[in-house]
């Protein structure tokens, strides 16, 4: 394997508190050397020089489509779109066609990564069979096989008998429990964030008070047998209270809060754009002002993109009718900056929350640029302009509020295990 300098970059390395002027030597896919002015004769030089150089970003919310619904997404172009977006390791939910609910099918979906994805790929497996939230799965079987964490995500599990004996297995195997918190007898067929927009757009409101009732419940579950839970794409005031209130009581809780719920509103969907349209769905500027709180004071531990691809003949349908969610693994960077522009972070806490909490969460290597470590990294140009066009992604829809949008902030190169796999002007290189 070919020895790699990265050379002239601001290093930012949160597991190490690092941030300074620098090159990285990278040597048999791991990180060998950190110091400035490194020379080192046959080396491939990758220019960093007003960069910034950081352990490469983990998602862990994302859906890949594939086994099932290889027309949205699969396994190939999901890690060339993660890539793309800084991204090297991605954790893909359950709601596969057919579920990942059973070690077969874990199987299925890292054999299909290894050969496919420039990704590392970490699947999480269903909390119970088919999603259906009655059954628990085989959780030991499950994590022998290689899932790392267990979610009915894109459904919730309304039975607290269930929920209970699902996070209190889960110690078993030390696994978190991944739950979209959303009661479904309270959401009933709401699409929108039920307030002043819904009225106006008239259609079906989607109340505050179903995220935070069933976030209270699930801490409180958690809470009972010592579990740990993960609350994922946190999008009210009042669930970053409840999380924040757990955590000070010692609540083995973590959380995380998607690109798009720190910076839209329930307003981006006045023009019925369904690209909008997602779950839980945008809230209003105060829900959007605690959850960026939230994640600067640490509430709110990570930033996950919950990428959901749709085909565009699904998105076209009347937005009561659409499927919920949008891409995002190629855009979050750009879109999050926004953090860093405005002071609220800085640059190595911005990196914390993409990479080295994830990493922690899903305990998983990543997260670190430390001599001996994998060398997963990511090189951004904080300044870089661009127009994003999904059509000329890397995934296989075009669902994103960001279509046509400039925005500010590109990934230049992401390497995974040694490999420079992406780079801006080249493209994917695996």
């Amino acid at each position: 394997m070919t020895r790699m300098l990265i050379r002239g970059g601001r290093i930012l390395d949160p597991s190490e508190d690092r941030d300074e002027a620098g090159d990285v030597l990278i040597e048999a896919g791991t990180i060998s050397e950190i110091a400035a002015g490194l020379d080192v004769p046959g080396a491939e030089v990758l220019d960093a020089k007003g960069a910034w150089v950081a352990p490469g970003f983990v998602d862990l919310h994302c859906h890949l489509r594939e086994p099932g619904q290889e027309y949205k997404e699969d396994i190939a172009s999901g890690g060339r779109a993660a890539v793309a977006g800084g991204f090297t390791a991605v954790a893909c939910m359950a709601n596969t066609q057919p579920v990942n609910d059973d070690p077969a099918m874990t199987d299925f979906i890292l054999d299909r990564a290894l050969h496919d994805s420039p990704a590392r790929v970490y699947p999480v497996a269903a909390a119970t069979r088919g999603l259906e939230g009655q059954v628990m799965t085989e959780m030991v079987a499950l994590v022998d096989a290689g899932a790392v964490a267990f979610s009915d995500d894109g459904r919730t599990i309304m039975d607290s008998g269930v929920m209970r004996r699902v996070l209190d297995y889960s110690r078993l195997v030390a696994a978190p429990v991944i739950v979209h918190c959303e009661d479904r007898t309270l959401v009933s067929d709401g699409v929108v964030n039920e307030g002043p927009v819904s009225t106006k757009l008239g259609l079906p409101g989607n109340p505050a008070v179903a995220e935070i009732v069933h976030i209270h419940r699930d801490l409180l579950l958690a809470e009972q047998v010592g579990a740990h839970l993960h609350v994922a794409h946190v999008s009210t005031a009042g669930g970053v209270e409840a999380i924040r209130r757990a955590r000070e009581r010692g609540v083995q809780v973590t959380a995380e809060v998607t690109p798009h719920h720190l910076t839209l509103t329930d307003e981006a969907t006045l023009g019925y754009d369904t690209n909008t349209k997602v779950a839980p769905p945008l809230r209003g500027e105060a829900d959007v002002r605690a959850c960026r709180a939230g994640l600067v004071d640490g509430t709110l531990d990570a930033i996950a993109t919950d990428h959901a691809p749709h085909a565009l003949h699904e998105k076209e349908l009347d937005f009561a009718s659409a499927p919920h969610g949008l891409i995002g693994l190629e855009t979050a960077a750009a879109v999050v900056l926004d953090l860093v522009r405005s002071g609220e972070l800085t640059p190595l806490e911005w990196v914390r929350r993409l990479s080295t909490n994830p990493a922690r969460i899903l305990r998983k290597s990543g997260g670190s640029l430390a001599v001996g470590a994998s060398a997963d990294l990511v090189v951004i140009d904080p300044e870089r302009r661009w127009t994003y066009d999904p059509v000329k992604g890397h995934s296989k829809s075009r669902n994103s509020p960001w279509a046509g949008q400039t925005l500010t902030g590109r990934v230049v190169a992401t390497v995974v295990g040694g490999r420079l796999v992406y780079h801006v002007d080249r493209g994917i290189l695996v």
